[in-house]
């Protein structure tokens, strides 16, 4: 079997992830062995953040669901336990919208749910 030399190879791949570490502070933009490793944290970090972003707004939206709904004499929980009574069926991100933006259709909404 003959010899496979895989200089171009290896250069296109070290050349692609030196690429991708551009930014990155000391040795970690240079240096390929460095290089390697921080990209791999990195990568495995956005990964995992791209979940946890999801699961921050959600917190963010509901904080600003119960700020306002407590200003209008309920609480969080009554307020989502009533929307569902009520057949209502508006999402987390819609409802804190509206309370940001549209503050008296927010209280409507609210109103019909203390039925």
């Amino acid at each position: 079997m003959p010899r496979v030399k895989r200089a171009v190879q290896a250069r296109k791949h070290r050349k692609h992830l030196m690429k991708h570490a551009k930014g990155f502070k000391y040795g970690r933009k240079t240096k390929f062995k460095l290089a390697k490793d921080a990209l791999r944290h990195a990568w495995t970090y956005a990964y995992r953040d791209r979940k946890v972003k999801k699961r921050t707004f959600r917190n963010l939206w509901n904080l600003q669901i119960n700020a306002l709904a407590r200003q209008n004499g309920i609480t969080y929980s009554r307020l989502i336990n009533g929307l569902k009574k009520n057949k209502i069926e508006l999402d987390r991100k819609v409802l804190s919208q509206l309370a940001q933006k549209h503050p008296e259709v927010f209280v409507k909404v609210v109103e019909s749910a203390k039925k």
